[in-house]
């Protein structure tokens, strides 16, 4: 039953911009977006529990081809470049860093984007003396929120299957252990870079396919750090260790924060900064597992 349900459902949400406002299908693509990025980063960090900030270094540099290629090339081989540089780029960035764990793994993925971000500007101003440019891709929002929605569902769809693969078990005994995980045999650098590269690729597909909506970009506005923060706090209040947990965070995470930064602009960084602690003490396992939790509880109570 549930095989029928998924295709109905994907399509009832691709039919929903033919009835929705334009304000109401800017928001289903920030939606679709954030459930995409959540998802792909729960994808490699969800089974290793590798905190990794580095989702706007890749969505910012798939924005980035987009914006340098898209007056010289056909939208369809501007996608398929993106998709190389991005496994190209987390392949480099995962041989040179997946064997850092810890607080040292999250300090530099959160810098990875920072360099990102001033190579770019650097090259932008030295080469070609200025520092943004504009995108022209005869794309409409519908044409976006389908991308987004079919990036989405192949990340959902990939992952369910990694989570039944060898590689999700193998992903899943590094997360509890790494040193169990390399007595048992498990190749710990290459199942890691595997799940990396394929996490990467998509979260650098899902900045090329959202670029379009800025017309105009720049370093500042593409890699702003608060997406990566966001993204985190999203796969972790849903429950990165779930299938649907990140979809299932980002859904309402997003619409609250579109809510405050609009009405509540000077205090939304406050409440970022809150959330993200209240998650991680809180809800460590996600919400899901909580309400599970809560659930078992009162059974054996009643019991």
């Amino acid at each position: 039953m549930k095989y029928v349900i998924y295709p109905v459902a994907l399509a009832l949400l691709a039919a929903v911009p033919f009835v929705a406002s334009d304000y109401a299908l800017g928001l289903l693509i920030g939606m679709v977006t954030y459930v995409t990025l959540a998802s792909a980063w729960a994808m490699f960090s969800g089974p290793t529990h590798y905190v990794s900030l580095a989702t706007v270094a890749f969505y910012g540099a798939g924005a980035y081809v987009v914006a340098m290629l898209n007056e010289v090339m056909a939208y369809p081989m501007i996608l398929l470049i993106t998709a190389g540089v991005g496994a190209t780029m987390a392949l480099v960035v995962g041989l040179s860093t997946l064997r850092l764990a810890g607080v040292y793994f999250v300090i530099f993925s959160f810098g990875l984007a920072e360099l990102i971000r001033q190579l770019i500007t650097w090259y932008e101003i030295n080469i070609y003396g200025t520092l943004g440019r504009y995108i022209f891709v005869d794309i409409t929002a519908r044409g976006i929120y389908w991308q987004m929605l079919g990036l989405a569902a192949i990340t959902i769809g990939l992952t369910a299957y990694i989570n039944r693969s060898r590689l999700g078990l193998a992903l899943r005994v590094i997360g509890d252990d790494e040193v169990v995980a390399a007595h048992s045999g498990i190749p710990l650098a290459r199942m890691k870079l595997m799940a990396f590269v394929l996490s990467g690729t998509i979260l650098t597909l899902a900045g090329a396919i959202a670029s379009p909506r800025w017309v105009y970009v720049e370093p500042a506005i593409v890699f702003n750090p608060t997406v990566s923060f966001l993204t985190v706090i999203m796969a972790l209040f849903g429950g990165a260790n779930r299938l649907w947990g990140p979809a299932l965070g980002a859904i309402p995470l997003f619409l609250a924060f579109e809510y405050l930064s609009a009405h509540f602009p000077d205090v939304y960084p406050i409440f970022l900064g809150a959330l993200f602690i209240g998650v991680v003490f809180l809800f460590p396992n996600g919400v899901l597992a909580g309400i599970e939790g809560l659930r078992r509880g009162k059974k054996e109570e009643t019991a």
